[in-house]
């Protein structure tokens, strides 16, 4: 396997980060330095008002800060301050998590299933179970979960019931990690508890790190052999987020220092995110993508465009398609698309070749660290798809 690297630079407010197998990156993020995200940050909010026609409550978590919450998502809340109602009700108050910053015209989203985020493991809150990445082979999560049964129950019967979700990550964690990881969220949520008793309505009570910085806690330990930067600030920063969260990872941060060579230019990394940001995307087939980002969904269109298979067309289209589909699955996490796409792949007639190439693009989807599914083919032989809307694409985040 080549090897992987994560790498950070900084252009005037902006901070790219590109996640690199070999010399072709498979994640890029574009960060505004000056502008913090809310998400995953956890408020006391208050309910503005209910709107049972659409499922919805509209929660404030600052004066004028409207957040969008379902209704169904309200079984298990933890409230601070409570009417009479046993019904949620405008005017209480109670913990919210933002589950997805503002896009676009749409308001920021919140939930009140807490969720406090190590590198191994996540503490749910109003959730009690006990449970491992289904991404995990069966005799390593029968391992790990083996292992979480002996972790003991809370003590304190006022605190709301929480649970453990053991990460991806830790199928390649030495237990001492797993149970630093698991004694440090423990503490963070008793400290929680404890600032919701006493603070006021709109008080943030935890602010996530700079976004840039947390996503190191979503690497596979396969994903980055190296972590690297040429900005002295920026090794700064991320040496003291590892120092406090992964010091296990320290070893695998460095300064990169070649004035004639940025590390920019080392990986032409300029031209990596103008690819990125292309409509037009070039197989090695000579075959290419068109991938045009709608306010609905995405849709991405295969052509043969180059190639030249011969008389043996369901040979040549299925060839086109198979490369058309590790490539779609690595410009989706590229580009960080979310929603609904749309794939129009190369028509073919054999059922065979169209098993094939659905079983080639679900393993590649299933890659992806954020939840992506291959819903069908339609009678129209377009391939539906969904991945979890969880921040801006790249192209809103970074203009050229």
């Amino acid at each position: 396997m080549s090897e992987s690297k994560y790498l950070f630079i900084r252009r005037d407010e902006k901070i790219l980060s590109f996640l690199m197998q070999g010399q072709k990156a498979i994640e890029i993020h574009c960060d505004d330095s000056s502008a913090d995200s809310l998400l995953g940050n956890i408020y006391i909010g208050k309910i503005k008002n209910i709107a049972k026609n659409i499922g919805a409550a509209f929660v404030e978590i600052a004066p004028g800060q409207v957040c969008y919450l379902p209704l169904e998502d309200m079984k298990a809340p933890v409230y601070t301050k409570k009417g009479s109602s046993r019904q949620p009700q405008a005017g209480d108050e109670l913990l919210v998590q933002v589950s997805r910053d503002a896009i676009k015209t749409k308001a920021p989203a919140v939930t009140t299933k807490l969720t406090l985020h190590g590198k191994y493991v996540l503490l749910t809150v109003g959730d009690a179970r006990r449970s491992v990445s289904s991404k995990l082979g069966s005799k390593k999560r029968e391992q790990l979960l083996e292992l979480l049964e002996r972790i003991p129950e809370s003590k304190n019967a006022e605190y709301p019931e929480y649970g453990w979700l053991l990460r991806t990550n830790a199928g390649d964690a030495e237990e001492t990690l797993l149970a630093k990881d698991i004694c440090r969220l423990r503490n963070q949520f008793e400290a929680l508890m404890q600032q919701a008793r006493y603070r006021t309505c709109f008080s943030c009570l935890i602010r996530t790190p700079s976004v840039y910085l947390t996503r190191l806690s979503n690497l596979y330990q396969s994903d980055a052999e190296q972590i690297l930067t040429d900005d002295e600030g920026l090794y700064r920063e991320i040496s003291e987020y590892l120092t406090l969260n992964q010091p296990e990872d320290l070893p695998r941060l460095s300064l990169y220092r070649n004035e004639l060579l940025p590390v920019h230019k080392l990986y032409s990394l300029e031209h990596q995110l103008a690819q990125a940001l292309q409509e037009k995307v070039w197989l090695n087939s000579g075959g290419y993508l068109v991938i045009q980002p709608t306010e609905a969904l995405t849709v991405i269109d295969v052509n043969t465009g180059k190639y030249e298979g011969g008389k043996k067309k369901e040979a040549a289209f299925l060839k086109i398609n198979q490369e058309a589909a590790v490539e779609i699955a690595r410009q989706i996490r590229l580009r960080n698309l979310s929603g609904i796409i749309i794939v129009d792949f190369i028509n073919m007639e054999s059922e065979e070749s169209i098993t094939t190439l659905l079983s080639v693009l679900r393993e590649r989807l299933q890659r992806d660290p954020i939840p992506t599914v291959l819903v069908d083919m339609t009678k129209l032989s377009l391939v539906e798809i969904t991945r979890k809307k969880v921040e801006k694409p790249l192209s809103e985040c970074c203009r050229m």
